[in-house]
């Protein structure tokens, strides 16, 4: 199952990048048990991450679909997959809604920069807003947190020279995130702390590197709450 869940992966991350090859102070969420259960930061080995955001769920792309592949989050808990963009994940809405999740945490972009159009920023960010004032409407007790687009390595950027625009895709999403108020968390510095976990492709990350994200989100929920 598993197997085929990531050829399937592949199959269509490399569709998606064949056709784009071709065509040339922010709102922070309330408490949630996420933060209820954050005392000190860490350890991967100290958390049992399905139990701790057993009632979230992460919207988002391939990077995201990484937390159910490698295990380290359930599947309902994760609706990502290869090529999602925010235009794209406006079609998941309907499932969303189903799993009733107390907290969303959106990490999208990744895909959105490589798309073949004259302003892609511009054109993804305007989806990124439909698709959070959608699932407000829909789902307008649950907290939603937006997470950063992780950067990608050297080789990786200059092979896609695109790459380069995730600094400002970022820069968008956190004022994006301030005026339609939800959460914001830069997650770069993770990947910059932990450069020997992106996979081969310089892109993707080895299944080490999850259990670090989510620590350093839940870390990072707490400190926005104690800060309120």
């Amino acid at each position: 199952m598993k197997v085929q869940k990531k050829m399937m992966g592949i199959t269509l991350f490399a569709m998606v990048a064949l056709t784009v090859a071709a065509c040339g102070t922010n709102g922070q969420p309330p408490a949630s048990e996420i933060t209820r259960q954050a005392g000190d930061i860490s350890t991967p080995e100290q958390t049992s991450y399905a139990s701790l955001y057993q009632t979230s769920v992460f919207l988002g792309d391939s990077i995201t679909e990484g937390l159910s592949y490698h295990d380290v989050l359930k599947d309902e808990n994760v609706l990502a997959g290869a090529g999602k963009t925010a235009e794209f994940a406006l079609e998941d809405l309907d499932e969303l809604v189903k799993r009733k999740p107390e907290h969303i945490f959106i990490q999208l972009g990744s895909d959105d920069i490589l798309w073949p159009t004259d302003h892609p920023k511009e054109y993804s960010l305007s989806y990124y807003a439909q698709l959070i004032e959608r699932i407000k409407e829909r789902l307008p007790e649950a907290p939603i947190t937006i997470l950063s687009v992780t950067p990608v390595t050297a080789k990786a950027e200059k092979a896609e020279p695109r790459y380069q625009n995730i600094g400002d895709y970022n820069k968008g999403l956190k004022e994006l995130a301030s005026k339609v108020k939800v959460g914001y968390i830069d997650v770069s510095s993770i990947v910059a702390d932990h450069p020997d976990m992106y996979d081969a492709d310089g892109i993707h990350f080895q299944a080490k590197f999850y259990p670090i994200l989510l620590d350093y989100v839940k870390d990072e929920l707490a400190r926005m709450e104690s800060a309120k």
